[in-house]
Order: C-alpha cells, then sequence, then structure tokens
C-alpha cells in the first residue's frame, strides 16, 4: 500500500489528468471500466440450468460480439463447438464463475482506477488499455494486445476461491496484462535465448505489477523460490544454455522441456514446484536491474523495450 501511495501522489504532481494527456495516454484512468457485456451475455445462455449447445453459443455469444471475445476466439475459444464441448465438460466451473466473480466484477472498478492511476505516475507515456472480461474455453487465464486485455473468468476464478482472493487475482491481472499490452516481439537477441527473453517479459510485468498494486504475485511462489533461490538460479542457467544450443527448439521453445520446466505449465509444473517459475526469475532479473540504475524511470523503459535480454540481465548483476 505504501508503494501504491507513493505512486499516486507522483501521479498527481507529475502527471496532471489534462485532455492532452489522457488522449495520448489510451484509457482515461479516472474513468476506466471493466466491460462485462460479453460475459453477462454469456451467463444468460446458461440461466435456469441451461447448457448451450453450440448452434445456442454461436447465435448469442460469438455473434455480435465485442472485441473481446473477438480477441480470445482465434486461439482460445476457436469456435462454437470447442466451447459448447468445454462448457459441458466443466460447467460446474463457468457456474461458479457466473454466481460468484461475475456479480464481484463491477465492485472492482475502483481497484483498476487505482492501478491505472499507479501506472499514469510511473510510465506516463504508455497508453492504457480497455479492460473486458469474457468467458473462454477453459484454456487461458487473458491476453493482451497493443489496444486492449482480455481476462477469462471462467480460469480466474478458479484461482481465487474467497472475494479476498478474487480481488487480489484480478488486480494481479489488470496489472499484469496491462505490462504486455506494452511489449512487442521478441527482439532478434531475444529470439536466440528464449527461455530468459520469456521469463523477462512475464517477470517485467510482475514487477510491475508489484508496484502499482503493491503486492507480490503468486506470494506462495515467492516464498517457494526465495528458499532456494541460487539452486533455482543454477537450474535456470543449465536449462538456458541447453535450449540456446539445440537449434530445432530454437524454432519451436515452447515444446521443449528446457522452457516447460519454467513457463507454460499451469497444471503441469515439475513435481514440488509451483507454476511458471520462470516468471519469478524474470521478476528477480527486473528489481535486480533497476536498484543497479541510476535512472530508474530510464530502467523501466527499457524493461518494457526489452531490446536485448542478455544484455538487461547482465547490467542487473544477478545471479552473478
Amino acid at each position: 500500500m505504501k508503494k501504491l501511495a507513493a505512486l499516486l501522489a507522483f501521479a498527481a504532481i507529475a502527471t496532471p489528468l489534462t485532455a492532452a494527456t489522457t488522449a495520448a495516454a489510451g484509457v482515461d484512468p479516472l474513468t476506466a471500466d471493466i466491460d462485462i457485456v460479453d460475459a453477462q451475455r454469456f451467463a444468460g445462455l446458461m440461466k435456469d440450468g441451461a447448457l448451450p449447445t453450440a448452434e445456442v453459443l454461436q447465435r448469442g455469444y460469438l455473434d455480435g460480439a465485442g472485441r473481446g471475445v473477438r480477441i480470445f476466439t482465434p486461439n482460445r475459444i476457436v469456435d462454437a463447438a470447442n466451447l459448447a464441448r468445454v462448457v459441458a465438460a466443466r460447467q460446474d466451473n463457468y457456474r461458479q464463475a457466473i454466481r460468484e466473480c461475475l456479480p464481484q466484477l463491477p465492485a472492482l472498478r475502483s481497484d483498476l482506477r487505482a492501478i491505472y492511476l499507479a501506472f499514469a505516475g510511473l510510465v506516463p507515456e504508455r497508453p492504457l488499455p480497455a479492460i473486458h472480461v469474457v468467458f473462454g474455453a477453459s484454456n487461458s487465464g487473458g491476453t493482451a494486445n497493443s489496444e486492449a486485455q482480455v481476462i477469462g473468468l471462467e480460469v480466474v476464478c478458479q484461482m481465487g476461491a474467497t472475494p479476498d482472493k478474487f480481488r487480489a487475482t484480478m488486480r494481479d491481472f489488470f496489472a499484469h496484462e496491462t505490462v504486455h499490452t506494452w511489449q512487442r516481439e521478441s527482439s532478434p537477441q531475444g529470439r536466440l535465448d528464449p527461455l530468459l527473453d520469456q521469463s523477462l517479459r512475464e517477470g517485467v510485468a510482475d514487477y510491475l505489477a508489484s508496484l502499482v498494486t503493491g503486492q507480490t504475485p503468486d506470494a506462495r511462489r515467492d516464498a517457494w523460490a526465495r528458499e532456494r533461490e541460487a539452486w533455482l538460479w543454477q537450474e535456470f542457467q543449465r536449462d538456458r544454455q541447453a535450449l540456446k544450443a539445440d537449434s530445432k527448439s530454437l524454432n519451436k521453445p515452447g515444446a521443449s522441456p528446457h522452457y516447460q520446466r519454467w513457463l507454460s505449465n499451469y497444471g503441469s509444473a515439475p513435481e514440488g514446484w509451483p507454476y511458471e517459475a520462470g516468471y519469478w526469475i524474470g521478476m528477480r532479473i527486473a528489481e535486480a536491474y533497476v536498484a543497479r540504475a541510476r535512472d530508474k524511470h530510464a530502467a523501466i523503459r527499457d524493461l518494457i523495450e526489452l531490446k536485448d535480454p542478455n544484455a538487461i540481465l547482465e547490467a542487473s548483476g544477478y545471479g552473478s
């Protein structure tokens, strides 16, 4: 909370929200809202115990959908038939999200605005994205492009079993996914070092989220990792070098076991590990980089742009 209060104070002093400023910043943090229109449309299709067919989902949800569903469709929802199969198989999850989490979203508007005000002070030159909450095919908690972030409610609701946990989870998503809207495709240097590159991309998002929310992303993972940080870094370096040395894996790094130990392993992390440990490694490198920098705002811009992941690592001094 102290971090957030300080950032809000800086935003009020250094970045007055004039019409010109808010126009350059995309969404106005003072009026930012959570678009739940499509989520409500989906919920209506499951009213009174109904189980929607592919035809019903196509007509009542996918046809005429807003931007959030359109962003979520190609690689997540896929099509009405796929969505109908997943909903039928996991209908309890969807009904829980409709019953318990969807009604909580309007009350989180103030959290979103506080986070956006903090970002307006931290990185005033960056546009703030629109927020859409939708129902997907239970395969993604969220994604982002340059204009919007989209949150899959049936997944996120499972991460927060209580109202307090759901609120904390949503705050993390608001902040983390916003950073992804500012990041661009991996640089040539990043593509040659995919484990470091992707861990930094996710870790930078977690690091900046921690600044504007005042909370540590995934406190359980953080506690687990800090107890074994030196060993964890050795393991990361071993997998990183193995992946870099495998030309075939560089073409499809996500398929490599060296990559999957650290990333893209929600529900399938190594035994005894938290999921997505690479996020934590990336966050620690980002923290070290900013701590060493004389101009910390410039350092944060470097982290968002991520032109050369290895240069960031070397300058951070992490692990040395």
